[in-house]
Parts: structure tokens; C-alpha cells; sequence
């Protein structure tokens, strides 16, 4: 199940401090976006709005041809930057979450999201409590509980930040084939400049606050080779040297 996400117009205030301005976004179903941009620029605001968390100041959002803020929330699966998962549940708990505040029965919720955990590279750990697995195997469980919601669209904030970084490339080269075939519509934030090439259909490319639109750039997600590869070739370096230079003329490195 895809969706377009779709935003024109769109400015968004906090009080007197604007946030967004200008927004003018069109997401096409199936298609990984990243947003880069300097630190405080509204990145982050930008998907809180687009998944319903928040009411925009001025403009249009649609989100599965949804306009209101449940319709959006009900379209959208959110994954922040921790994986926020709750000590006290298994690892399968954890990824049966989201099924469970859906009202799904425990048995199915259970069942659902245990098949995922082979494909993932979990198999076995599926009674392990969070503080028994690594890093990148907390994340990965967190991608299933996003997963399993059966959203058409999902939003990741920075999900691999707080990893370290060979941890970080092993799960970018993990997580380009999940999102092929998930087949939903990703908006995602990232700060790392080779993350978001490697993973997005296209990049754009947010001012300093207020956040503005100013590029976008063409992402290598469907380069082919392993990540080692891609990020090393001719192609890949000349669209990681194109985005360094938007987002120092935009007001700063992506951090």
C-alpha cells in the first residue's frame, strides 16, 4: 500500500518564531525523500506536520489524500531517533506494538510481527529484552514495529543517529532493500550526507530557520552494487560534492 504526500504552501509558525516558509513539496507514491538541511532548520517540524502530530499555520498537507490531522496521523508511521523501546516488553513485544494499539488480539499481533524476525536478521532473539540486544539490533526491531503498522507512509527522524559508524553504514545497506520492498512512501531526516544519497530517490535541501526549500538533488537508491561500492564510485562522490555545496550555500553543513 503506497500514497503521495503532498504540501504547498505550507508555513509553519511557534509564536512569533517562524519555523517553515514557502514549504512546496510533492512526494510521489513508493518514493524515499531525505531532508537535509542545518541544524534547527525545521526538519523535524516538517514531519511532525506531515504525519498529523501537529496543526500547520498556514497551507495545505495531504497525506493519502487526507487533508485533516487524524486522516494524515491514521496514513503515517512514525520512527524517531531513539527506538524507544520499553524495557520491560521482549523484543517481540516491542515489535508487536504498534498491531496491539491497533486492537489486534496479543496471539496475532504476536504471530505477525514473529515473521519478520528471520528476515530481519533476529531470528532467536525474539524473547531478549532491550537491554540484551546491541544497537543496531534494537533499531531493527524498531523498523518492524514501524513496519507491521501497515501505514502507507513512513517518517523517520534520523533513525541510525545514535549508532556508531560502522554499525550505521551496515544498517544503511540493510535498510535500502527493506524500504524496496515495503514499497510505502518515506520521508526521512538525516544529517549524514552519504545516508541520505545512498538511501533517497531525491534529496532536498531545507535553509536555515525558516526552513525554506531552496534544491533537490537526485539520490543513488537505485545504484547498483553493495554500499561500499556505491558511495565509492565516480557518480556517488560527484552527488555527495553537489549536496555539500547546497547545504554550505544554504547555511551550513547538514549537522
Amino acid at each position: 500500500m503506497t500514497a503521495t504526500v503532498s504540501a504547498r504552501g505550507l508555513n509553519h509558525r511557534y509564536g512569533s518564531l517562524k519555523a517553515l516558509e514557502g514549504i512546496d513539496l510533492e512526494i510521489a507514491a513508493g518514493e524515499v525523500l531525505a531532508i537535509a538541511g542545518p541544524s534547527g532548520c525545521g526538519k523535524s517540524t516538517l514531519l511532525e506536520l506531515v504525519g498529523g502530530l501537529a496543526g500547520q499555520s498556514e497551507g495545505q498537507i495531504e497525506v493519502a489524500g487526507q487533508k485533516d490531522l487524524a486522516g494524515r496521523l491514521r496514513g503515517c508511521a512514525w520512527m524517531p531517533q531513539r527506538d524507544c523501546l520499553l524495557p520491560w516488553y521482549s523484543a517481540l513485544d516491542n515489535a508487536a506494538l504498534a498491531l496491539l494499539n491497533q486492537g489486534r488480539s496479543k496471539r496475532e499481533a504476536r504471530a505477525d510481527a514473529a515473521g519478520r524476525f528471520e528476515h530481519f536478521g533476529l531470528a532467536g532473539f525474539e524473547g531478549a529484552r532491550p537491554d540484551e540486544l546491541s544497537g543496531g539490533m534494537r533499531q531493527r526491531v524498531a523498523f518492524i514495529r514501524t513496519l507491521v503498522s501497515g501505514k502507507p507512509v513512513l517518517l523517520l527522524d534520523e533513525p541510525l543517529a545514535a549508532l556508531d559508524a560502522i554499525t550505521r553504514a551496515e544498517l544503511q545497506e540493510w535498510l535500502a532493500p527493506v524500504l524496496a520492498e515495503s514499497g510505502s512512501t518515506v520521508l526521512m531526516v538525516t544529517h549524514d550526507v552519504e545516508e541520505a544519497i545512498y538511501l533517497a530517490d531525491r534529496v532536498a535541501v531545507l535553509s536555515p530557520r525558516p526552513g525554506r526549500l531552496v534544491a533537490t538533488i537526485e539520490g543513488a537508491r537505485d545504484a547498483d552494487g553493495g554500499r561500499d561500492e556505491v558511495v565509492s564510485s565516480p557518480d556517488f562522490n560527484r552527488r555527495r560534492e553537489e549536496l555539500l555545496h547546497l547545504l554550505r550555500s544554504a547555511g551550513g553543513p547538514a549537522a
